[in-house]
């Protein structure tokens, strides 16, 4: 990889006031330190709402996007660098705003036909009162990343779907449904065009799906590289993802959740679940994984990140 570059200065932007914090902080941090061994002068900035201030003073050459959830990955700081005139990481204004509203997204990436699960934005009132669809089903807030206040209500709950809200469900945003979807938990990732391998996730004990705990807890999942599956369901998936990123017209790394539901007599259903425009970048995280099967170092990977970097995303 050669090593001209564009760039010489990089803030990294990490934090924000996100439930996602923690993971963004992880996420940031790990960054920098691989940006500084790979030769960058590197200033770490824990993102507050004077970030404007911050950066039209600190003037870096480019903004590495280590933010996660809202506010970091909703189009909002994008469009904010793209006012600084400050080249950026990742997808730009439109492809994060849509990826992260996961019910508008849904609608985009049926129209390119690829599958996703039924389901529709509800109101705390209707949940309140009744089931919105039969269960089994999922309830998640519609625009929050990480499974932050994801449930899965199971078949014959008599509560009130509200009251199996987790405490760190946001109040403050609407919530959606969709049909739970047995079966296998897949990953697939897209860098620069092109579509990297699949992994597939499987939940510790302990952990009845791939929600937060599992995710960056260590010891919470096993990742399984190459996922074992049929050449034909391989090939399915690595084409939906590549399908998925360019359907919401993302730029730079992304990763693409699918459920697979195998059955006996050997039809198969996939659904994608969602486009992570900005995957984590942590110990445990997927994507440094996917690009180290390609050959591709964690150094190399936030070079090849910060080198793509651009405005009008």
């Amino acid at each position: 990889m050669s090593r001209n570059r564009k760039f010489e200065h990089v803030a990294v932007l990490m934090g924000g006031w996100s439930a996602e914090r923690e993971v963004s902080l992880a996420t940031g941090n790990a960054c920098a330190e691989a940006l500084e061994a790979e030769g960058y002068r590197v200033t770490r900035l824990d993102v507050d709402r004077n970030i404007a201030q911050t950066l039209a003073e600190l003037r870096p050459d480019v903004c590495f996007n280590a933010l996660h959830g809202r506010w970091g990955e909703d189009g909002r700081i994008q469009g904010l660098l793209e006012t600084l005139g400050i080249p950026y990481t990742h997808s730009g204004v439109l492809a994060s705003a849509l990826a992260m509203h996961k019910e508008r997204a849904k609608k985009v990436l049926a129209a390119a036909g690829i599958p996703v699960a039924e389901g529709r934005e509800v109101s705390r009132e209707e949940l309140a009162h009744d089931h919105p669809m039969a269960p089994p089903y999922v309830i998640k807030p519609v625009a929050e990343g990480s499974s932050v206040g994801v449930v899965i209500v199971e078949d014959g709950t008599n509560a009130p779907p509200l009251d199996l809200l987790p405490k760190e469900t946001p109040a403050d945003q609407p919530l959606m449904v969709e049909r739970y979807i047995p079966g296998r938990e897949l990953t697939c990732g897209v860098m620069g065009g092109q579509v990297l391998e699949i992994i597939e996730i499987v939940p510790e004990k302990g952990h009845r799906f791939y929600n937060y705990d599992a995710k960056y807890l260590a010891g919470g999942s096993k990742h399984v590289l190459p996922a074992q599956l049929s050449p034909n369901i391989y090939r399915s998936i690595q084409s939906l993802t590549l399908a998925a990123h360019k359907a919401l017209g993302c730029r730079g790394v992304t990763r693409s959740d699918f459920r697979l539901n195998e059955r006996s007599d050997g039809i198969f259903e996939l659904v994608c679940l969602e486009v992570n425009t900005q995957p984590g970048m942590t110990a445990t995280s997927l994507v440094p994984e996917l690009a180290a099967a390609n050959g591709c170092s964690f150094g190399e990977l936030v070079r090849w990140i910060v080198e793509d970097a651009s405005c009008d995303r």
